[in-house]
């Protein structure tokens, strides 16, 4: 991710926003100190992007997974058989 000083990102302030609307996140810093994230607000969060599929092969859905504890709701609604 691109890091821009606050005093280069004044008088450019127009055209980082317009690459943050496309999808180029970036960062202002104040003497090289990251003070703050600019990205589009239509772009989900970095951790939103990694969550995905981050336990596929460690875990295994049961065939009967629709059906699990089916007794126990029914049983709920409708009493004890």
């Amino acid at each position: 991710m691109r890091t821009v000083n606050i005093h280069e990102a004044k008088p450019h302030l127009s055209r980082l926003i317009d690459a943050a609307m496309k999808g180029e996140s970036f960062i202002i810093a104040k003497a090289g100190r990251p003070m703050a994230r600019v990205s589009p607000i239509t772009a989900p969060e970095e951790q939103q992007q990694r969550r995905l599929g981050f336990l596929a092969g460690k875990i295994r859905v049961p065939e009967d997974f629709d059906r699990m504890g089916q007794d126990d709701i029914v049983s709920l609604f409708d009493g004890p058989a």
